[in-house]
């Protein structure tokens, strides 16, 4: 009998454990049975945290910076952020209007949950990083999504968005370089946007960079690309890949000083503030030694060719390169209606990394998970020698279906 008690809320309904996660756990439990699995789910830089890094945190938990911070983060942290801002993307940032929390999803979290009411709506580009969409459920939203096509590269196109927006809209969730499709706004993409946008004076731009280091082509902020509505866009970023961080769980989000100061309420209920030794680590990451920074995007661009040379190769799959992150979205639709070894005929994207994983052992997310079905994301994160034989596995799946 169900615990009445412990029931869960009515908005967790339409909120579930990430399929993301759920491939993870199928390749882990194929793997514990004795199987040989090569899992490429999971969007976390295989390189280590650099040294220096390492070090500035040993260092601050030695000489005691073990405590309590200020809820919007240590004050020497904020104006880091704000001198790299500078450096890297040509604007400043005060520190009154920086937060940071404990990894970039926390400061989305923090934002949606500061002004969303009930029924207001986010905009969202499909495809889409699974928990955008289950974040803004959660804070009493509706996510409001937005397809775009391969042959636009998987970018929003200025007339989808201005057929979108509604009273209701609240905001314009961005991301750029993007999760799962690689897909990078230019400047004047950004800009066309923002020409929408000025007719909508209530619609915020919430604009999630995390990937803004691993980009094979120039980059630009939405800040800069759109300096005069800079009093209503978030950016939200991180140390999380650039600088192989994940596990330190830090993130920040730039924005006008109000909002700002309202994500600091919610987050001083929920979390107060982000790690100390965390911090610490970050101010090296982001004003200690730069030069790793390229090696390993270069390292990154060779593993995206390698692996999408491979696909397109098959025949059967269709995979455009990437401008940037470390994924690739391939079109695996040619291959609906056929039939597996074991008998299944394909019918969704779904089925084929099922099918794939059970066959070949190799993990994949199927595009449902992003709002784009059609597609599997494939994270090329992983060292090259697990990449080439994926990539053969994969090669044969597509050989082997009749």
């Amino acid at each position: 009998m169900p615990n009445l008690a412990l029931r869960p809320a009515r908005r967790m309904a339409s909120v579930g454990l990430s399929e993301i996660v759920r491939v993870s756990e199928a390749a882990t439990a194929l793997k514990a049975s004795g199987r040989d699995v090569i899992s490429l789910g999971t969007g976390e830089p295989d390189f280590p945290t650099p040294p220096h890094v390492i070090e500035a945190a040993h260092a601050a938990a030695l000489a005691g910076e073990t405590k309590y911070t200020a809820t919007q983060g240590t004050l020497a942290l904020r104006r880091a952020i704000g001198t790299a801002c500078q450096r890297d993307n040509g604007y400043s940032a005060e520190p009154s209007e920086i937060i940071v929390s404990t990894g970039a999803k926390q400061v989305i979290f923090n934002a949606f949950f500061a002004t969303l009411d009930e029924g207001d709506e986010v905009l969202i580009p499909a495809p889409y990083w699974t928990s955008y969409s289950d974040m803004v459920t959660v804070c009493g939203g509706v996510a409001k999504i937005i397809p775009t096509s391969g042959a636009d590269g998987f970018r929003l196109q200025p007339a989808a968005l201005a057929a979108a927006i509604s009273p209701r809209t609240r905001w314009l969730l961005l991301n750029s370089p993007g999760n799962p499709s690689g897909a990078v706004l230019s400047a004047d993409d950004q800009a066309a946007l923002a020409e929408v946008l000025r007719a909508h004076p209530q619609v915020a731009v919430m604009s999630d960079e995390i990937y803004q280091h691993i980009c094979y082509v120039p980059f630009a902020s939405f800040r800069t690309a759109a300096p005069d509505l800079a009093d209503r866009t978030l950016i939200v970023n991180g140390v999380s890949k650039f600088a192989s961080m994940t596990g330190w769980r830090l993130g920040w989000g730039i924005g006008p000083a109000p909002l700002i100061k309202t994500m600091a309420e919610v987050q001083g209920q929920v979390t107060s503030g982000t790690s100390s030794i965390s911090q610490a680590a970050a101010i090296a990451a982001l004003l200690g030694p730069q030069d790793y920074i390229a090696p390993r995007r270069d390292a990154f661009r060779a593993r995206r060719d390698l692996v999408a040379a491979a696909l397109n190769a098959t025949g059967r799959l269709r995979c455009p390169l990437p401008d940037g992150a470390f994924y690739l979205y391939a079109d695996c639709s040619p291959c609906f209606g056929m039939t597996t070894q074991a008998g299944t005929t394909l019918v969704d994207d779904a089925g084929f990394c099922a099918e794939l994983l059970a066959q070949e052992g190799v993990a994949v997310v199927p595009g449902r998970a992003f709002g784009l079905p059609g597609y599997f994301r494939l994270s090329y994160a992983y060292d090259e020698a697990s990449l080439t034989r994926a990539s053969a596995a994969i090669a044969r799946f597509c050989a082997s279906l009749t």
